[in-house]
């Protein structure tokens, strides 16, 4: 019975629906793996979220329904095979997570309009899972603190704990230990002075970069320049650890970077895992000079215009359509 009192918050037709942003590290800085881990690295990040969202829309269906899943939008990538198992979707193994912690049944319909491309070190995937929870939080009536969500997004992914409140974060562990910085912050100030603030330009590809993969492109690298001399090494020149095995696997978002910067980017850098890659504008005019060098170029097949730090939006009451 407390179940029923609890959705009569919720009109008859209604569900709710969480806009959830994109995800990019303005620092990511990779130590060695760890077995209890499952042979995931130790990282060392700062969280930024970007104004790029996708759309997570939950509702009821009749009991012992189960679930279904709805993906719309241009931009699908592989999400969109009909060899894709839906069980494995990130939104859906977060439904099936929080309705075992919670004791509800998995009777949800649950909807994505995505916008965030797919594969891109964007945190797409994770944004829909966190979304996901923070939405079903909202339906099932549970009003969970995010605290007490975040150990459930942390079982399905490194950035979700993140994910459930955008903003900034210094992340440790595996990603999934979440510190929340505001702007106030002494790393987020300097990262402001530094450039990596306001609005940004992302290039986006077709083409999708798998995490796995970047990896251990990023651990063979590594393995050569530990047998180089350290007088030989060359110089440190971006915070994040994977840029340079994300652009071996994806050459054109090197470039990227190198167009950016040239358009008077005050920063630019491959987002995450890549391929995305992300530019810090200060002005307008510096803004069209990317893009349009960009274009120019061919060095982005989508262009996307977003501001930072943002947060999840959520929205109760949205009609459903039957």
């Amino acid at each position: 019975m407390e179940i029923d009192m609890n959705l009569r918050d919720h009109a008859q037709g209604t569900g709710v629906s969480v806009d959830c942003p994109a995800k990019t590290n303005l620092t990511l800085f990779v130590g060695p793996t760890h077995a209890e881990w499952g042979n995931r690295h130790e990282l060392d990040t700062v969280y930024c979220a970007l104004g790029v969202y996708d759309t997570v829309t939950v509702a009821e269906t009749p009991a012992g329904q189960g679930f279904s899943l709805d993906l719309t939008g241009r931009y699908l990538g592989d999400l969109a095979s009909s060899a894709a198992d839906m069980r494995n979707n990130h939104a859906v193994r977060a439904l099936y997570a929080l309705a075992e912690a919670s004791g509800h049944a998995p009777d949800v319909s649950i909807r994505i309009e995505k916008r965030i491309p797919v594969g891109a070190g964007l945190g797409g995937g994770s944004s829909d899972a966190a979304g996901t929870l923070l939405a079903l939080n909202e339906l099932w009536g549970l009003h969970w603190p995010v605290e007490r969500l975040e150990p459930i997004a942390s079982t399905l992914g490194a950035d979700m704990p993140f994910c459930l409140s955008g903003g900034y974060a210094h992340g440790t562990g595996y990603g999934e230990l979440i510190e929340p910085l505001n702007e106030a912050s002494p790393v987020v100030r300097k990262l402001t002075a530094e450039g990596y603030c306001g609005e940004v330009v992302i290039a986006a590809y077709r083409a999708e970069l798998h995490t796995p993969e970047v990896y251990r492109t990023f651990d063979a690298q590594r393995a050569l320049q530990n047998a180089v001399d350290a007088s030989e090494q060359p110089e440190r020149t971006s915070y994040n650890d994977l840029e340079a095995a994300a652009i071996a696997l994806h050459a054109r978002s090197g470039l990227a970077i190198e167009a950016a910067l040239a358009a008077g980017a005050s920063q630019s850098f491959i987002s995450g895992s890549g391929p995305s890659v992300v530019a810090f504008v200060p002005n307008a005019q510096v803004r069209d000079a990317v893009m349009d060098s960009w274009k120019s170029q061919a060095l982005a097949d989508r262009i996307i215009t977003a501001h930072s730090a943002v947060t999840p939006l959520l929205h109760r009451n949205v009609p459903i359509d039957e």
